[in-house]
């Protein structure tokens, strides 16, 4: 399936404005950023992500501001070979099935460099953060696989 910004906005009731280009940009174009050679971010848990965008209420979406967004892309393309080789080592060095390495590699990397990302972030981050948590936890409880649930388990509670 073909995730759109506009499909974002889709489930709420309460129809808020587009995207900003810029956060369109950071949501669908973030892995473009990180040029990784190992790391994946397996359906399920993308699946799941854009699930929890979709319910985030006018005034949580209202924090995806084109400034925001903006310094977003600008710090990921800054740091993303660094970020990406960060990704690699830590999905190599996690233990199978892929659902573990994606969730060890994630939280690892974003526990290292979320306090270098610039201070016009914070509110989205929040946001982030939410969505993080509520894919997580679902997924904690709904993966097929029981390994994939445990590793879910680990990281829901975010960084």
């Amino acid at each position: 399936m073909t995730v759109t910004p506009q499909m974002l906005n889709a489930g709420a009731q309460r129809q808020a404005a587009p995207l900003p280009p810029a956060c369109s940009e950071a949501i669908f174009k973030t892995q473009e950023k990180f040029p990784t050679t190992r790391y994946t971010v397996p359906d399920e848990p993308w699946n799941a992500l854009l699930g929890e965008m979709s319910r985030l209420t006018e005034a949580e979406q209202a924090e995806f501001t084109e400034s925001a967004c903006a310094a977003w892309n600008s710090w990921a393309t800054a740091n993303g070979p660094a970020v990406a080789q960060d990704l690699d080592t830590r999905w190599q060095n996690a233990a199978a099935p892929a659902c573990n390495k994606f969730a060890v590699a994630t939280m690892g990397s974003v526990k290292k460099y979320a306090p270098t990302i610039p201070a016009e972030t914070r509110k989205l981050e929040v946001v982030v953060k939410k969505v993080w948590q509520g894919a997580m936890t679902k997924l904690s409880t709904e993966a097929p696989d029981a390994a994939c649930r445990t590793a879910y388990t680990k990281v829901k509670a975010g960084w």
